[in-house]
């Protein structure tokens, strides 16, 4: 493996992270959105702020991470993304920016309008936010971002692709979340919460796993690369997160909603490590390699020195906190 390479799979780590964690962040949003008018949603929402109050900013160090690293490692990439897909990482970044300050004003609202008006506008943001980052994705995937960034500005994240990415971004950050609660619920005793939330895994994880391989048909002529690989090389990853999603939704069904967390993780992780197995060597499908637009090794060494420090300091902080959020919303900090 070449130092490139290396730096390009600690990147990617951070892609996964960020699908994961901040996924679930996002999808709450959805839950949010659709938990019903004040009396009847209340509870849900409660769970929500309870949730993702004490993580959502934290969340968000996984794509500060991901962008540092493409920005100093692969410049030419960073620069060819930011100038052709400019668009969509606005309106995501627009979306960041809503759905966090709707969520911090909603708590301190003065009137139930005004707190359901930034309850929409921070479940409109976790919708826009992963599906413009899913385009981003499916755009780069489909060869639409040549390396001098003269991409269309429209047309490049627009196509089947693009389409694919953005809706199976929404629906595993919905999915996650729906699970992450279902257990955080279960945890607090409140079992018609728990089974609300489950009935909302269930459903969610069956339509992701429909779209997922719905999905894949359109890939065939607007991203033959992804597709030859997703059902070559990359399909043993493909396999897994079906199982992971099949597992997960079994162990609901069950009522072992604190161990569906991991399978639903391994099956949202899985999707996300077959995109990016698909598209290796590639950072820019049909534009540029690795190995070819990687930055000079004594940037790259720096890069696996500071992943050393983050490895060693930032990681168990989050991993800390989120063991303490765990804890504190199922009663066990109390």
């Amino acid at each position: 493996m070449s130092l490139a390479t290396f730096v390009a799979l600690i990147m990617f780590v951070g892609v996964i992270a960020y699908a994961v964690f901040g996924g679930a962040d996002f999808g709450s949003g959805v839950w949010d959105l659709t938990a019903g008018d004040a009396r009847r949603g209340g509870p849900m929402r409660s769970l929500i702020d309870d949730s993702i109050g004490p993580v959502w900013e934290a969340n968000h160090t996984w794509l500060i991470f991901v962008l540092v690293y493409l920005w100093t490692g692969f410049p030419q990439a960073f620069a060819a993304i930011c100038e052709t897909l400019f668009i969509p990482l606005t309106l995501a970044g627009f979306g960041i920016v809503l759905r966090g300050s709707a969520f911090a004003f909603r708590k301190v609202a003065p009137t139930v309008a005004k707190a359901r008006l930034f309850g929409a506008f921070f479940a409109t943001g976790s919708v826009l936010t992963p599906f413009f980052f899913g385009a981003v994705a499916g755009a780069v995937a489909s060869g639409r971002v040549p390396l001098d960034g003269s991409g269309d500005r429209w047309q490049s994240w627009t196509t089947e692709a693009s389409l694919v990415g953005g809706v199976l971004a929404v629906l595993t950050s919905a999915y996650l979340a729906a699970v992450f609660l279902t257990a955080e619920a279960t945890s607090q005793g409140n079992a018609q919460l728990a089974a609300s939330c489950r009935r909302r895994a269930l459903g969610a994880g069956v339509l992701t796993g429909f779209a997922a391989v719905v999905g894949i048909v359109p890939l065939h002529d607007d991203a033959p690369l992804l597709f030859d690989r997703l059902t070559g090389p990359a399909l043993p990853v493909v396999l897994l997160s079906a199982v992971g999603g099949a597992v997960s939704l079994l162990l609901l069904w069950r009522r072992r909603a604190r161990t569906a967390r991991i399978a639903a993780v391994v099956a949202v992780a899985s999707v996300v490590a077959g995109w990016g197995f698909a598209q290796y060597p590639w950072v820019l499908v049909d534009a540029g390699k690795i190995d070819e637009i990687a930055a000079a090794d004594a940037t790259l060494w720096s890069l696996v020195v500071v992943f050393g420090l983050v490895a060693v300091t930032v990681v168990p902080a989050l991993l800390y906190l989120y063991w303490l959020t765990d804890r504190s919303i199922g009663g066990g900090a109390r």
